[in-house]
């Protein structure tokens, strides 16, 4: 090329404007939410029991134990129990390495987490009731597809 030839107009398209201009179609949006939602399900670990969990982090009883401040008997046992404290719970999902430790359940469709954190947390509540903060609420489908978080709130428990 010669310096005084034109150049041709450029084509070039930044990523995130040319993303933009695909998730503007409305079914290529759908389609990628759809596969993203699919993706984040395989990537769920589901796990029967404690031990589960514990094999799941590549850790030994007495590895968990250690972390507890207990005996590797006593680990053997929490994890054939059948019920326990939800403290309990959490302080054996921490000492095997868990970074947020909820339970999730689903009440008239509606998708509720529960930090287990909050539980260890220092509240002003009477000594009958337990105060337990919600890490949010929520509100979809039991599948999660479409679901929208709602901000963090407060639970009076038993």
């Amino acid at each position: 090329m010669t310096e005084d030839a034109p150049r041709p107009a450029s084509t070039f398209v930044r990523r995130n404007e040319r993303l933009d201009q695909l998730l503007s179609d409305p079914q290529l949006a759908a389609d990628v939410a759809e596969a993203h939602a699919a993706a984040e399900e395989m990537d769920r670990v589901y796990a029967m029991n404690l031990a589960m969990i514990r094999k799941a982090a590549q850790m030994t009883q007495t590895e968990v134990a250690k972390k507890l401040g207990v005996g590797q008997a006593a680990v053997s046992r929490l994890e054939s129990r059948e019920d326990m404290l939800l403290s309990t719970l959490y302080d054996y999902l921490t000492a095997t390495g868990a970074d947020a430790a909820s339970i999730v359940v689903t009440v008239h469709g509606r998708r509720i987490e529960l930090d287990l954190a909050s539980i260890r947390a220092p509240h002003a509540a009477s000594p009958a009731r337990h105060s337990v903060d919600l890490v949010g609420v929520v509100i979809g489908d039991p599948g999660g597809v479409g679901a929208k978080k709602v901000g963090p709130g407060r639970c009076a428990a038993t």
